[in-house]
């Protein structure tokens, strides 16, 4: 919505040729089957969606001077919304009629790809942001607005979730503008970078002696839904290293990330098994750090689950290969890894949250100070 007003300020020639309004991977589909759809899931992201009846908002649309004829049909993520054209197909070498389902954006697909359809399951997603996302029955507000109700790829299901901008984006931020030991030692042994960061992490102990990192290279969502958010080490003195500074961003995200699970948890959301994916899943130091942040145990999940592979599953169920409210047994789910808290780390990292959680609010004024001078420098 936000973009379509931008536009029709600012662009109002383009504007006013728009004829449909639709995503990215919408607009693929289209090409391959001649249809205008966009899933609920998906739609929930554009402001325009009434994500509690599952439909396009005429309300919105009408406050905003939206005509719905640029909405696309509102459709299920599992739904057969057309077939493989005869020039798709020949372009593409698919059959001519092969169904196409709508699919979903990446979280929405990447739950399902983990099996996260059911209340108490919880998808945490350690990629370059992070995201702890939970199935509701019914659709769950944040009345102040910090986590984000989307409609889930199943029909009868929502989910409920918050992001931390840069989670894994803060280990890649200092990979690239710290790490050219390690990236030089990786390139020699053929060794990944990244195992070398969280070897060096490994030496320091739970705390990194006094280390704070607050990972908000990006502003943030949630909690603090603060454009002007910046990262910030804390604590810094004579002997901090590179292990130190390492071990800290690893904390850092584990506690943003519980922030996102107190307020899941605030809502009544049932919690009872939480699934993590992402590149940083794979690093069992991390994952470590994060079971004893949540003081409970964590299963990571293999390569194969994903926004893609659950994507494979909607076009499965769509065409009735699969049944997503049967996925128990169905061997569609390869089991992860159980990971727990090493004996000691949970009450360590409880006290240490709690000085996480003061962090931010006595730093809210710096950065409102620093946003305002560098808009008066640029």
């Amino acid at each position: 919505a936000t973009k379509l007003l931008w536009m029709r300020q600012h662009e109002p020639q383009p504007y006013g040729r728009l004829a449909k309004i639709l995503l990215p991977k919408d607009y693929v589909r289209y090409r391959m089957t001649g249809q205008f759809a966009m899933d609920a899931a998906d739609a929930s992201g554009t402001l325009l969606y009434d994500v509690a009846h599952r439909h396009w908002s005429e309300d919105i649309c009408h406050a905003l001077d939206l005509p719905m004829t640029l909405l696309p049909d509102s459709c299920e993520s599992t739904d057969v919304v057309g077939h493989v054209t005869a020039e798709a197909a020949a372009l593409l070498g698919v059959a001519e009629g092969t169904p196409v389902v709508a699919g979903a954006g990446d979280q929405a697909a990447g739950a399902v790809g983990l099996g996260v359809v059911d209340p108490g399951l919880i998808s945490a997603v350690f990629g370059t942001s992070g995201v702890v996302l939970a199935p509701t029955a019914e659709p769950l507000r944040d009345p102040a607005g910090r986590l984000h109700t989307f409609c889930h790829a199943l029909g009868d299901r929502w989910f409920t979730m918050g992001v931390t901008q840069a989670a894994g984006g803060s280990l890649q931020w200092y990979r690239h503008r710290f790490g050219q030991a390690e990236e030089s030692v990786a390139q020699a042994s053929g060794t990944d970078v990244y195992d070398l960061l969280l070897a060096e992490a490994a030496k320091v102990a739970p705390g990194a002696e006094g280390l704070l990192y607050l990972p908000y290279l990006l502003g943030e969502r949630t909690p603090h839904l603060n454009p002007d958010a910046r990262g910030a080490f804390v604590g810094l003195d004579w002997r901090h290293d590179k292990s130190h500074m390492v071990r800290a961003i690893l904390e850092g995200v584990a506690f943003s990330l519980r922030d996102v699970w107190g307020l899941l948890a605030d809502l009544g959301t049932p919690l009872n098994q939480v699934r993590v994916s992402g590149g940083g899943a794979q690093g069992r130091l991390w994952m470590e750090i994060f079971s004893s942040v949540l003081n409970r145990s964590v299963e990571t999940m293999g390569g194969a689950q994903g926004p893609a592979y659950g994507a494979a599953m909607l076009a499965a169920h769509g065409v009735g290969m699969l049944d997503l409210h049967q996925l128990a047994g169905s061997g569609w789910i390869a089991p992860g890894t159980l990971v727990s808290s090493p004996v000691g780390w949970p009450a360590t990292y409880a006290g240490l949250y709690s000085v996480f959680r003061q962090s931010y609010p006595a730093l809210a004024g710096v950065y409102k100070h620093l946003a305002e001078w560098k808009a008066r420098r640029d």
